[in-house]
C-alpha cells in the first residue's frame, strides 16, 4: 500500500522538467499549470497600485474589539455546522477506545457550541517553517493520500475552525489560501513544473523562466521597481518601504499568478466559495506594531491580526479593527469623512505575507555586500535603497494609518498618520496563539506546530531547534495585567525544563487541567520541529531548498504530528482525539475514556521543573532516514549566514 512517503518520495524523484515542456508555448502551460487552480481574485483596481473605489452603501468605520465582526461571526455560524461531519469521521477513525465517538457528536450536533473548537498554529521560522509546517497541514488535511488511514489524523484541518500562521508560517498559511485552499500535496505533485514553492529558484534570483513566469532576473527586479514604485506614485500619500518590495519578491514564489499576481488582495480571500460557505478554516496572519527605528520589542507590543475580512487588534492598547478591503482609506477617529474616496487594493496579499515576516527584508538589505550575487541584483538593490531611504528598510508602512485618532488615550500610533509593523516573531511570541486565545473566539484546543530556531550559542548544542520559547513568551504576557484584556493561557515552564524533560523534542500537551488555570484557556498540543527521518533544523537563513530538500522537509513534518504515522507511539492518533475532545467533555460533563486519561498521563506536562543548565543537545532521527541530494548552493546559508549573523544575532530564534 502506498504511504504518504512514497507520495513524496515520488513526488522528488520525478521533478526534471523535459525539454518539451520548457519549449511548450505559453498557452500550453499555462492551462497545464493553472487549470487545476481557481485562485483568489485579483479585486485590486490598479494591479499593486491602490486606487480609489466608490464606497458601499454603508460607509466603512473602524470598530472597537468588543466582540467579533459581523462577519466573522456569520461566517462562524456556517462554519462550526460544517466541522460536524468531518470531526465525527476523524474521531470515529483515532480508536477512542470504550468511547462512542460518532454518538457523542450526533448528540451534540444540535449544539455545536458543545463540540469541540480547534485552532492550528504554524511559527515563523522562514522556509524551515514554512515546510516543515507544510508537512503538519498534509498530515492534517484529509485531502493527503492516505492521511485517513489507521495511524493518520487526516481530516483534524476540515474539523478545524481557525488557522493562523506567522513570518514563514504565515508563507504557508498564505499561499494557500491565496490558491484557494489548495492541498500540500496538489503543490508537490506539480514538481519543479510548478509555479509556487520552487525554492530550488532562489528569491535572490526570482523565478526560472517557464511556465507563466517569463521574467529573467533583470527583467524580475525592473518588475520588482515597477509595481512598488506605482504604489509610492499614486498621489495618494502612500509610502513604501523594502516590505514592499519583499512581498513582490515572495509573491512569485507564493501566489500562482502571472509576475506573482500583483493585483492579488488578502481581503479577496472572503469572497472565495469555499471560504464564503464555511467549507475552510479562517486564516489570520500575525504581526507587530513597531515605530522606526526602534529596535527592542517588548511583550507589551501590539499584536496585529490579518483575517480575510479586517486587520486589527484586541489587545487593549488599541482594541479596534479596520475593514481590510478599505485600509488605505484616510480614516480618522474611527471614521471615513464624507468628502474621502474609499481605496482598494491596499492589502496586496504579498504585502500582507511579507508584513508578516517583515525581519526578512534584512536578506535585501545585506545582498549588496555578499560575495557571489550576480551584478544585476546588487545594482538594483542599490536602486531600491536609495530610493526609499534608511527610516524605512525593515518595517512595514501602513499610510495612512487605518487607527489615526482612534483611541487617543491607549493607542501607541494615534497621534501618527503611519502605522508600521514588524515580524510577528520579533517579541518572541513566534507561534501565533494570540488570536486564537481571545476568549470571544472560545477555542477549545490548539494544535501548535513550532519551527523556532531557538537553541543559539555559546551552547555546543545542535542549532536552530526550538526549546519552547515562543510558549514561554505567550504565557508570560498573559501573566501582564495591562496587556493580558481576559485572555488566559496554561502554566508553561521555562526553557531549561522544556530541554531537560524532551519536551523540545516530542508532543506535549499544556493546560489538561482547566480547573487549575485562571481563565477559559485552550489545551495547548505543543508539537516542536525534531528529526524523524530528516534533519530538520535548516537555517532559517537558508534561501534556496532544491525539490528532494523540499520534499524530505515536508515529510518530516508530517511524521512530527503523526509521530510517524504512530509507528514511535501506537497510541498518538488515539491521544489527538483525547486532546479533541477535552474541553468538550468538561463543558458537556462527560466521564473521561480511561484510554484518555492514559493519553493524559503520558503526554500533559505534569509541573515537574528541570531548570538546571542542559547538556549540550543533539537529537537523533527517530526513524529510517530520507537520503537527499543537499540543496545547499551559492545563496545559502554558507554563503549569507557570516554576513548575516551579526544584523540579526537578536532574532534567530525566528
Amino acid at each position: 500500500m502506498k504511504t504518504v512517503y512514497s507520495y513524496l518520495t515520488l513526488a522528488a524523484l520525478t521533478c526534471s522538467a523535459t525539454s518539451s515542456s520548457i519549449d511548450a508555448s505559453f498557452e500550453a502551460l499555462h492551462n497545464a499549470n493553472l487549470n487545476p487552480w481557481k485562485r483568489a481574485t485579483p479585486q485590486a483596481p490598479n494591479g499593486y497600485e491602490p486606487a480609489p473605489v466608490d464606497c458601499p452603501s454603508t460607509r466603512p468605520s473602524i470598530r472597537t474589539a468588543s466582540g467579533l465582526s459581523t462577519q466573522e461571526r456569520e461566517w462562524l455560524q456556517k462554519r462550526r455546522n460544517n466541522t460536524i461531519e468531518p470531526m465525527q469521521d476523524l474521531l470515529s477513525r483515532l480508536n477512542i477506545e470504550g468511547f462512542d465517538a460518532s454518538g457523542y457528536i450526533n448528540n451534540n450536533r444540535n449544539n455545536a457550541t458543545a463540540l469541540p473548537n480547534i485552532g492550528i498554529a504554524f511559527s515563523g521560522g522562514g522556509y524551515r517553517a514554512m515546510t516543515n509546517g507544510a508537512g503538519g497541514f498534509a498530515a492534517f488535511d484529509s485531502r493527503t493520500p492516505n492521511s485517513t488511514n489507521s495511524g493518520h489524523i487526516g481530516g483534524l484541518l476540515q474539523a478545524a475552525t481557525y488557522v493562523s500562521g506567522l513570518s514563514g508560517g504565515g508563507w504557508l498559511v498564505g499561499s494557500i489560501y491565496t490558491n484557494n485552499f489548495t492541498s500540500v500535496q496538489a503543490i508537490i505533485d506539480e514538481g519543479d513544473d510548478g509555479i509556487i514553492w520552487q525554492l530550488q529558484n532562489s528569491i535572490v534570483e526570482g523565478p526560472e523562466s517557464h511556465g507563466i513566469q517569463l521574467l529573467n532576473t533583470v527583467q524580475y527586479y525592473n518588475n520588482l521597481q515597477d509595481t512598488v514604485t506605482s504604489k509610492a506614485d499614486a498621489g495618494l500619500g502612500f509610502n513604501t518601504s523594502i516590505t514592499d518590495y519583499w512581498g513582490r519578491a515572495l509573491s512569485f514564489q507564493l501566489v500562482n499568478a502571472s509576475e506573482g499576481g500583483p493585483a492579488y488582495t488578502f481581503s479577496s480571500i472572503q469572497d472565495d466559495e469555499d471560504f464564503q460557505n464555511g467549507n475552510a478554516p479562517m486564516p489570520i496572519l500575525v504581526a507587530d506594531e513597531r515605530a522606526p527605528g526602534e529596535t527592542i520589542i517588548s511583550l507589551n507590543c501590539t499584536n496585529i491580526e490579518f483575517n480575510p475580512f479586517e486587520v486589527g487588534s484586541f489587545d487593549p492598547t488599541l482594541y479596534g479593527f479596520a475593514p481590510l478591503r478599505y485600509i488605505g482609506s484616510n480614516f480618522s477617529g474611527g471614521e471615513l469623512p464624507d468628502d474621502e474616496r474609499c481605496i482598494s487594493g491596499f492589502d496586496n496579499a504579498g504585502f500582507v505575507m511579507g508584513t508578516s515576516s517583515s525581519l526578512f527584508n534584512q536578506f535585501i538589505l545585506m545582498l549588496d555586500g555578499v560575495d557571489g550575487v550576480p551584478e544585476v541584483v546588487t545594482s538594483a538593490l542599490r536602486g531600491i535603497l536609495g530610493a526609499i531611504g534608511d527610516d524605512n528598510n525593515d518595517i512595514a508602512d501602513y499610510s495612512p494609518n487605518p487607527f489615526f485618532h482612534f483611541r487617543n488615550g491607549s493607542n501607541p500610533s494615534a497621534s501618527t498618520e503611519r502605522l508600521t509593523l514588524v515580524d510577528g516573531g520579533e517579541d518572541l511570541q513566534n507561534i501565533p496563539l494570540n488570536p486564537l486565545i481571545q476568549p470571544v473566539r472560545a477555542v477549545d484546543v490548539i494544535f501548535a506546530v513550532d519551527s523556532s530556531a531557538d537553541i543559539i550559542p555559546p551552547t555546543d548544542s545542535a542549532q536552530n531547534w526550538p526549546n519552547g520559547t515562543a510558549l514561554v513568551a505567550t504565557y508570560e504576557r498573559s501573566l501582564n495585567d495591562s496587556m493580558q484584556n481576559g485572555t488566559a493561557f496554561p502554566s508553561i515552564p521555562d526553557q531549561n525544563t522544556f530541554v531537560n524533560l524532551g519536551l523540545n523534542n516530542r508532543p506535549t500537551f499544556f493546560g489538561c487541567n482547566a480547573s487549575n488555570m485562571t481563565g477559559p484557556a485552550p489545551l495547548i498540543v505543543y508539537l516542536p520541529n525534531s528529526p524523524y527521518v530528516y534533519t530538520s533544523n535548516t537555517s532559517t537563513m537558508q534561501l534556496s531548498y532544491n525539490i528532494t530538500e523540499r520534499n524530505a522537509m515536508i515529510q518530516n513534518g508530517y511524521d512530527i504530528v503523526t509521530m510517524g504515522n504512530g509507528t514511535v507511539d501506537s497510541q498518538w492518533p488515539t491521544c489527538v482525539g483525547c486532546a479533541i475532545l477535552s474541553r468538550s467533555f468538561d463543558r458537556t460533563g462527560t466521564d473521561v475514556p480511561d484510554v484518555c486519561r492514559q493519553c493524559f498521563d503520558r503526554y500533559c506536562w505534569n509541573g515537574t521543573l528541570a531548570s538546571q543548565t542542559p547538556a549540550p543537545y543533539f537529537p537523533e532521527l527517530k526513524l529510517a532516514p530520507i537520503d537527499v541530494r543537499s540543496g545547499v548552493g551559492k545563496f545559502a546559508p554558507n554563503v549569507l549566514g557570516v554576513a548575516l549573523a551579526a544584523a540579526l544575532s537578536g532574532y534567530l530564534m525566528l
